[in-house]
């Protein structure tokens, strides 16, 4: 199939694309933000508040590092089936995310109850 009569999908994919690399960049954000938060602002937090903020930054790099992943992943299958005409919703991608957002909501929210 010639992609150029398909080209306002593939533009498409590549700025959908782009904002799950964005979010990404945001998740990674997070991780730094409450890495930064703690050092800064909550340095007699304790054993525990130490480990939540390790657990909480690690976490965010981790996820912003999977998302990423899974961009990618999607691009490409996305690509294809634009090429090869077949349409599938991208329902994985989103499942994860919120979840990812969930998690993380979770995390900072404890970690900022015991600060």
């Amino acid at each position: 199939m010639d992609e150029q009569k398909l080209i306002q999908q593939h533009l498409a994919n590549e700025r959908t694309y782009l904002a799950w690399i964005r979010t990404a960049i945001a998740l990674i954000g997070v991780g730094f933000l409450a890495t930064t938060l703690h050092i800064n602002a909550l340095p007699d937090m304790g054993g525990f508040g130490d480990k939540l903020s390790i657990i909480v930054s690690f976490s965010a790099l981790f996820l912003g590092f999977m998302t990423i992943i899974g961009a990618t992943i999607n691009y490409y299958q996305t690509r294809r089936n634009i090429n090869e005409e077949r349409f599938q919703s991208s329902h994985r991608i989103i499942a994860f995310m919120t979840s990812v957002a969930v998690l993380l909501l979770v995390m900072v929210t404890v970690y900022l109850l015991i600060a």
